[in-house]
């Protein structure tokens, strides 16, 4: 399969990503107004909320190929990850995350620039892959820290 160009890929996300609001032409307006877009949590997608650090751990630890988008504030080293609208009880026991309810919003900035502070660490690429919360979960719950080499047990 041949690789589409970075804007084209960027575009498609950009596209996907409008597709997921009511609203596509008042989110364009608040864009061009260096302003967040208003995108409410689980018609198409649930978000999970952690730290920008514990997100770029996470982000090392899951393959590149199987991310979803990933949305951050880099001036409140906040994160979002983008999960699968039907996502049930996994990352209940994940106590770094906070799964947020159906009906929150999620401000969000275009695919092909930041504003605001927020950027996507990981774009939406228009496929509407979204980060399996199994994976995610594993990354950043228990066991998800950094493995010692078998060394240290010696």
């Amino acid at each position: 399969m041949a690789l589409q160009p970075a804007p084209y890929v960027r575009q498609a996300g950009q596209d996907w990503l409008l597709a997921c609001t009511d609203i596509p032409s008042e989110i364009r307006s608040l864009w061009d107004a260096d302003e967040l877009g208003p995108f409410p949590v689980g018609g198409h997608w649930m978000v999970a909320e952690t730290t920008l650090a514990r997100t770029m751990d996470a982000l090392k630890r899951i393959d590149p190929q199987r991310r979803g988008p990933v949305l951050s504030d880099v001036t409140q080293g906040l994160a979002w990850w983008l999960l699968p609208p039907t996502l049930g009880e996994e990352l209940d026991d994940v106590c770094t995350l906070t799964v947020h309810p159906r009906g929150w919003v999620l401000r969000c900035p275009p695919v092909l620039y930041p504003v605001r502070g927020r950027v996507w660490l990981e774009r939406p690429d228009g496929t509407g892959r979204l980060t399996d919360p199994v994976l995610l979960g594993a990354a950043l719950g228990p066991g998800g820290g950094p493995r010692l080499p078998a060394e240290a047990f010696a």
